[in-house]
């Protein structure tokens, strides 16, 4: 004997009730907690491996560091691009992997095989910086340092130090980036008649601070008038520490760095700039990471800078040049605004044919009971209210509410022959419930395998299809228990037709 689910829900409406408000409350709770994005996020697992060596040549940087590098890293498992570009004084080596490919994992194998290969490389270079690329993340809002009594220098330092630090602690933010401002640099200026006195020439002060091992932003020496690059690494951890380093002499013996010039803690000199309402700024953008939410990381960082702005001194201000997630707002309230008038326009629709109240309301149950437990899913499958899946329950509208349509219509045609409601909802429901179904099933056939797509396109897509698929699952599921037992319940017996069978009865 099967199981009739309709006639179970109908002779037992108590837990089909229960069942649908469990399924809504979870439903409401989910859509309070969905963040809210432009598009699904796309996981591309790249990885960006950067070099720098300040005045080496390409053709040098190709043969000493790139092609090392492209070799250490052509041993990795699921590479499917590996693109290198080579220019004065940097060395950018890109790995795609192929897609499916744990962005997490792969970042960590090219970190290991890079230091595999770190004492072959020159010791003079910069330390590789290997990050994964975040082709979902990007700019998503812009702010200007403001203050009147500030000079930019000062402005440059707020930002590297005190703002950046305390906006990167946000969920999401992948990066601060400054524009316009100066860097802070370790200047060393040496003094040719010291070095003259101490029989030392600036080349090998140069490189006896290079291999110092410390860790400090790189400067410039300024010596007689020209201008060298020193670099430092390592761990030291003030200017004085490297004042205090220990240079020595071509007899054997030492003096302080501080001995042969000055070391300060400077500003580099000026290579960018940044404008707002005409004038010039210190400013930086919020970069976001790869599966976080463009409109909640944008709501943390706003509350962050509220709370900043607490304790930065009152003549600095931080005022919000830009952010994308307004249009992405707009864009969603635009979205369910259309999403509302066209469940409401299909009720109407229905309502004109069906011309019976009753009924009208009836099968317009079948669309909130069919999309507010959609949300439930589609935050349990990690997705978002993007373009996709607003978009696939925009469409799905009229898939929704056909299934009730037809199971209403055919408990209708019962009660035209004179039979109960309940009598009615039982015979019709088990009459069109494999119809139901058999459509259900073809729509489900015709949007679910866009989910499965390959590539790009198919993390694009997936939503889109998953969320049609759920939501009619959700439709027939109400068709086949819902709108039957509210059929039975809630509708009256057409009164003509029982009235004229009564009447055929007793002539009979």
């Amino acid at each position: 004997m099967s199981f009739n689910i309709s006639a179970w829900s109908i002779k037992k409406p108590i837990p089909t009730i229960v069942m649908f408000l469990v399924l809504g409350l979870l439903g409401l709770i989910s859509f309070t907690r969905l963040g809210i994005d432009s598009n699904p996020n796309i996981d591309i697992p790249a990885v960006m491996i950067t070099v720098t060596q300040p005045g080496a040549g390409p053709e040098e940087l190709e043969s000493q560091v790139t092609k090392k590098i492209e070799d250490a890293v052509a041993g990795l498992g699921n590479i499917d691009e590996l693109t290198s570009t080579v220019t004065e004084g940097t060395s950018r080596t890109t790995i795609e992997f192929v897609l499916g490919t744990d962005s997490d994992r792969a970042t960590n194998d090219v970190r290991n095989a890079v230091a595999q290969i770190r004492q072959s490389l020159p010791q003079d270079i910069n330390d590789p910086i290997i990050q994964r690329l975040e082709f979902a993340g990007g700019s998503i809002m812009t702010y200007a340092v403001v203050s009147d009594q500030r000079s930019v220098e000062e402005l440059s330092d707020l930002v590297d130090r005190t703002i950046s630090r305390s906006l990167l602690s946000v969920p999401g933010v992948a990066q601060i980036d400054r524009l316009g401002g100066v860097d802070r640099e370790i200047r060393v200026n040496l003094d040719p008649s010291r070095l003259q006195a101490f029989r030392i020439t600036a080349t090998q002060v140069n490189d006896q601070i290079r291999n110092f091992n410390i860790n400090l932003p790189g400067g410039r020496g300024t010596v007689g008038g020209s201008e060298q690059n020193i670099r430092t690494l390592g761990s030291a951890k003030t200017v004085e520490e490297l004042q205090n380093y220990r240079i020595v002499l071509s007899d054997g013996a030492t003096v302080p760095l501080s001995s042969l010039g000055e070391v300060k803690d400077d500003f580099a000199e000026r290579r960018q700039a940044a404008f707002f309402n005409g004038k010039s700024v210190v400013a930086f953008s919020v970069l976001r990471s790869t599966g976080s939410t463009l409109v909640s990381v944008e709501e943390g960082v706003r509350k962050a800078v509220a709370e900043l702005g607490k304790t930065l001194p009152q003549d600095v201000k931080l005022e919000l040049i830009f952010t994308r997630a307004d249009a992405i707002r707009d864009s969603y309230e635009a979205t369910l605004d259309e999403l509302i008038q066209g469940c409401t326009l299909t009720v109407i629709v229905v309502g004109l044919f069906l011309r019976n109240w009753r009924v009208t309301i009836i099968t317009a149950t079948a669309l909130p009971l069919s999309i507010i437990p959609t949300f439930w899913v589609i935050e349990y499958l990690g997705y978002t209210l993007n373009g996709m899946t607003l978009l696939a329950l925009a469409l799905a509208i009229g898939n929704l509410i056909d299934d009730a349509v037809c199971m209403v219509e055919n408990i209708d045609q019962h009660l035209d022959m004179g039979k109960t409601p309940y009598q009615a909802a039982l015979e019709a429901s088990k009459e069109i419930g494999l119809a139901v179904l058999a459509s259900a099933a073809t729509i489900i056939a015709v949007f679910l395998p866009v989910a499965f797509m390959g590539g790009i396109p198919g993390q694009f897509f997936q939503p889109f299809g998953v969320t049609v698929a759920v939501s009619t699952l959700f439709s027939t599921l109400v068709a086949c228990t819902m709108t039957p037992m509210l059929s039975a319940y809630l509708l009256k017996p057409k009164r003509k037709n029982h009235s004229s069978l009564s009447t055929n009865n007793q002539q009979q």
